[in-house]
């Protein structure tokens, strides 16, 4: 038996990503120069949904790139496989030369994901600035990173587990910690 608890409903994910769309507007005076950079897999459609939000609030369209950070990892095991694992590749329609760069996840954890996710953009261009977006941060940094925005702080015990779910892959939208028995 798994014990889960739900931390965000979908209403109250929604509240976030909105709170988190009103503020990337607010610290950037606008949507000017501002690309979006959602982190494989939910991040991607976490930037979507803030996308979204932004185009109500703006009546202005913010490009959205995909980042898939797998060959970034500084933490990649694959046991299992023989060689380097497949990658999808950048799906990025805008240049990050000189924008404001804002990398969405789902979850802030260690801070290695994000680390990856920069070393990624860098690659693509060199942005005016990266900024950080996650829908919950959960502490437990090992690098010294810090989200710029973030839908909800939820303090875990370190063998707990977050799952982010999104409609689009998981047939909803809700945060649930899971806790180990």
């Amino acid at each position: 038996m798994v014990n889960k608890i739900t931390i965000l409903d979908e209403m109250a994910m929604q509240r976030a990503l909105t709170r988190i769309s009103y503020e990337i507007i607010e610290m950037n005076k606008g949507t000017e120069n501002l690309v979006l950079a959602g982190i494989k897999t939910r991040g991607i459609h976490i930037a979507n949904r803030i996308a979204e939000r932004i185009k109500q609030i703006e009546n202005k369209e913010v490009s959205v790139g995909e980042l898939d950070i797998t060959l970034y990892r500084d933490d990649r095991h694959f046991p299992d496989e023989v060689g380097d694992p497949e990658v999808k590749g950048q799906h990025f329609s805008v240049s990050v030369e000189d924008k404001v760069v804002v990398l969405i996840d789902d979850v802030i954890f260690t801070g290695r994901t994000i680390r990856a996710a920069m070393d990624a953009v860098m690659d693509l261009g060199r942005p005016q600035k990266i900024l950080v977006a996650a829908l919950v941060d959960r502490g437990h940094r090992e690098i010294p990173i810090k989200a710029d925005f973030i839908g909800k702080n939820i303090p875990t015990a370190i063998k707990e587990q977050v799952k982010v779910s999104v409609e689009e892959i998981d047939s909803k939208n809700a945060v649930e910690i899971i806790k180990p028995e």
